[in-house]
């Protein structure tokens, strides 16, 4: 059972207004037969049957001001308020009345003496004392209305948080998949035009290779959900794919090593994270030159975290201190904020040796994947 009602309901669960009617009420009967007793009442247990017959019958008449309370649960708060205090006074006028019947109009001899009997008989005398004890019950019932519009109000607060958190799941999730989306279409356009490229030489065997292996990093790549994680393991059988076909077009230049210890390929990585950075490395790295680039993926754990490297020694020039102005990079950062918060860091640039260097920080999870 829950506190509150779920999103399609408003005000309190029934349950919940049940519990506290009982507590309500338990707590007054205790409380009036705890001052019968100090006093020294006669016919104790007498007294005490007909409290509980008043104390059941105030439960009844409680549930039905809850469910004329209800009705209002849509409405604007100043008028729930209004609503509230004001029924509570004629259910209090009719609890004053059980309450007189149980104790002046049935068998009253029992518990009043020959001069309360002859006080009874008096004119106006029922009213006046039914009154009386309605004005004291309609505190009683004022302070459990008052508790309902609060349970009710954080009813209605908590229904409001879990609804901003839906939406809140929902854009996040909206935002995964539009940058995992990126991806594709900016890895397709340059390796068709690499394709293109192959063809217009005619190198038709390097063009078939490239075409196989294409096929084959997209079967791959395109079987998972862009919000599911995949182990780094497949995230790197998939940059050794796209390496395979860009080894196509650059297969002198072209040299990668990959030295990631067997303890993290089982930690989960966002699908396609690496595949930006690399295409950055082979685009602003290896295009550029002439010379043997060598493309180096690292990894190590650091306590929680996971450090991945990218690194190359390209050429790199000054001006490309953001390794190209693409989508590539700030793509990459984006998905990690989205997915880790602020767990999920890119640092990158220019490497003293030469050549640029990317760092992908991110927590070290193992399931979901």
């Amino acid at each position: 059972m829950t506190l509150f009602p779920e999103d399609g309901d408003r005000g309190v669960s029934p349950a919940i207004a049940l519990y506290s009617i009982l507590g309500f009420w338990l707590f007054y009967t205790m409380l009036v037969s705890l001052r019968a007793a100090v006093v020294g009442f006669e016919s104790q247990m007498e007294m005490a049957a007909r409290r509980m017959v008043v104390a059941i019958i105030g439960i009844i008449i409680t549930w039905v001001l809850y469910l004329v309370l209800r009705r209002f649960d849509a409405r604007p708060l100043a008028l729930r308020i209004v609503a509230a205090f004001s029924l509570a006074a004629p259910f209090a006028l009719a609890m004053a009345a059980t309450n007189y019947y149980m104790f002046n109009v049935y068998d009253p001899t029992m518990f009043a003496d020959a001069d309360m009997q002859k006080k009874a008989l008096e004119e106006n005398y029922a009213l006046v004392s039914i009154v009386e004890d309605a004005i004291s019950r309609f505190f009683f019932l004022s302070a459990w209305a008052g508790l309902y519009l609060a349970l009710s109000y954080a009813s209605e607060a908590r229904r409001v948080e879990r609804r901003a958190a839906r939406l809140e799941r929902a854009a996040q999730q909206a935002e995964l998949r539009s940058l995992r989306y990126q991806v594709n279409p900016h890895f397709l356009f340059n390796t068709l035009n690499s394709l293109s490229s192959l063809v217009m030489k005619d190198r038709r065997d390097e063009a078939e290779q490239m075409i196989m292996s294409l096929s084959n990093f997209y079967r791959t790549s395109l079987t998972g959900d862009p919000l599911d994680d995949v182990p780094l393991a497949e995230e790197v059988h998939l940059q050794k794919l796209y390496l395979d076909i860009e080894g196509v077009r650059f297969p002198d230049r072209l040299k990668t090593v990959i030295d990631i210890p067997p303890s993290l390929l089982t930690a989960c990585v966002p699908g396609l994270i690496l595949q930006p950075v690399v295409e950055n490395a082979i685009k602003y790295g290896v295009s550029r030159t002439s010379q043997p680039v060598e493309i180096r993926i690292t990894a190590r754990e650091d306590g929680d975290l996971m450090h991945i490297n990218v690194t190359d020694d390209g050429p790199n020039p000054p001006g490309d201190a953001d390794g190209g102005n693409g989508i590539g990079l700030a793509n990459v950062r984006d998905r990690l904020t989205a997915r880790f918060g602020e767990s999920g860091r890119i640092v990158y640039g220019p490497r003293e040796a030469g050549g640029f260097a990317v760092l992908l920080t991110l927590p070290i999870l193992r399931k979901g994947c």
